[in-house]
């Protein structure tokens, strides 16, 4: 399995950013996807995440209401849609593939990373 992002740049605050992962290898839609983000000196930290059928998603507190997550199962791809972007919201951000169909929000039940995009929001 081999995941990658794409999508990440430099933007003002108040823009907006989609990011993309595109999934090779078998069973996408059987797992769960997610997002990170890790910002310089800071640990990795969940972001959104959304189940197998696309019929659930769940947010870290900060980026609820900003944030949409969404996948197409038939192309094999994740999106995070970034609205308010916010200089806070600076970090690499990964996609990552989950180990079952359910909400996952922990780095350790992901076993498949993407390579991370880079998203700098000036103030």
């Amino acid at each position: 399995v081999q995941l990658q992002a794409s999508g990440g740049g430099l933007v003002q605050a108040g823009d907006s950013l989609t990011l993309s992962c595109a999934a090779s290898g078998r069973s996408f839609n059987m797992h769960t996807m997610g997002w990170f983000r890790q910002a310089p000196g800071k640990e990795r930290e969940f972001v959104a995440c959304i189940t197998w059928s696309g019929g659930s998603t769940h947010y870290a507190n900060s980026m609820k209401g900003r944030f949409t997550i969404s996948r197409d199962n038939a192309k094999n791809t994740v999106d995070l849609r970034m609205n308010s972007l916010k200089p806070e919201d600076t970090a690499v951000y990964y996609c990552a593939r989950g180990k079952g169909i359910v909400v996952i929000t922990t780095t350790g039940w992901y076993d498949y990373w993407g390579q991370g995009t880079q998203v700098t929001v000036s103030s």
